[in-house]
């Protein structure tokens, strides 16, 4: 048994000045780390800020091109890409088309851009379709009852063809957002089959049913019509569920992992990290994350860069790689300024 005994051992002795402490810091966090959720859309104009998310924009796609050019300014190379559509139907179509708003954003971006900036597409067809469910829904019924449900399988069938799409829109990886079983597989095998082996894929592998994504649901009008995810999502009382979905990612052929939401499962991210260490995790800081951050900062309550620089810490310490975050273009001018509150 270890014995410590006082005065030999004092940890102050590592904590008396800031050069010491950096020196010996367990986590740090660089702006390579960093991934930035975008927002791209038509029949504007000019940026609409987003109302419950002070600060964040849905840009039309020369402003769009703009943010980034000035992003990469600040070290900011990988974007988190989505689209929203000027029409939506049951069935998300507009994802399938070479001149919807997403395919023209991530062509443009690689066009304007090439191997300088990373874009992860984000499939889904919450923001496509008009009932806003992740899949497909048909009718099922039970003994005279009509009920809807989401077709997990025929809906793997649409995530293949949108994420061939965004290949050859020149996307370099496809963030499938939308937990279907199976879907990883069916994307991977998508693309390979279409001469994309080369596209990676980031799995929303751990996707909690939160209540942390309104704000997001507003930006892309993406609130469901009837009922609720969460026969789908994760049910957010489970920890050890999350290692079989990020098995089966694993196996499927996931190229990255994540966690969504971060900071209320922070336990998780440590969890699957501690499972899988050699497996590059990302973790998604989502919009209700944000925006009690932004409503404290804006009310005087808290020291905006203090509370996001250490939240973000958080993270990196709980063992995420990858950090995708609405803060991230303003930690990168933090960090370009040297500003440093440790």
């Amino acid at each position: 048994m270890l014995i410590l005994e006082y005065p030999r051992v004092r940890p102050r002795r590592l904590r008396k000045i800031k050069v010491i402490r950096d020196l010996v810091a367990e986590a740090r966090i660089s702006i390579k780390d960093l991934i930035m959720p975008i927002f791209v859309t038509e029949g504007i104009q000019k940026p609409q800020e987003i109302r419950s998310m002070p600060g964040i924009y849905r840009y039309d796609l020369n402003s769009l091109i703009r943010f980034i050019s000035n992003s990469l300014n600040y070290g900011i190379k990988a974007f988190l890409l989505f689209g929203i559509p000027r029409s939506k139907d049951d069935i998300g179509s507009e994802t399938l088309r070479r001149d919807s708003v997403t395919y023209k954003a991530i062509s443009t971006i690689k066009r304007e851009f090439g191997e300088e900036v990373i874009i992860f597409a984000d499939l889904c067809l919450c923001g496509y379709t008009s009932h806003a469910h992740c899949g497909l829904v048909r009718t099922a019924k039970r003994g005279s009852r009509e009920y809807m449900v989401i077709d997990n399988d025929e809906t793997l069938r649409i995530y293949g063809k949108i994420a061939v799409n965004y290949a050859e829109a020149g996307a370099d990886f496809i963030a499938p957002s939308g937990m279907m079983d199976g879907m990883v597989l069916a994307i991977r095998n998508a693309l390979d089959t279409a001469g994309f082996t080369d596209v990676g894929i980031m799995s929303y592998s751990v996707k909690y049913a939160s209540n942390f994504y309104g704000p997001f649901r507003e930006a892309l009008n993406s609130a469901p019509r009837f009922g609720d995810r969460k026969s789908y999502q994760m049910d957010p009382r489970n920890a050890k569920e999350a290692l079989k979905e990020i098995l089966l990612d694993i196996v499927e052929g996931a190229d990255i992992l994540m966690v969504k939401p971060a900071l209320a499962y922070l336990d998780i991210i440590r969890l699957v990290k501690d499972f899988v260490p050699y497996y590059p995790l990302a973790a998604y800081s989502v919009s209700g994350e944000y925006a009690m951050i932004k409503a404290a900062s804006m009310k005087g309550w808290i020291d905006e860069k203090r509370v996001v620089l250490e939240l973000v810490h958080s993270i990196k310490r709980a063992g995420a790689d990858l950090i995708i975050t609405y803060y991230a273009v303003d930690i990168a001018k933090w960090i370009n300024e040297g500003y440093d509150p440790f």
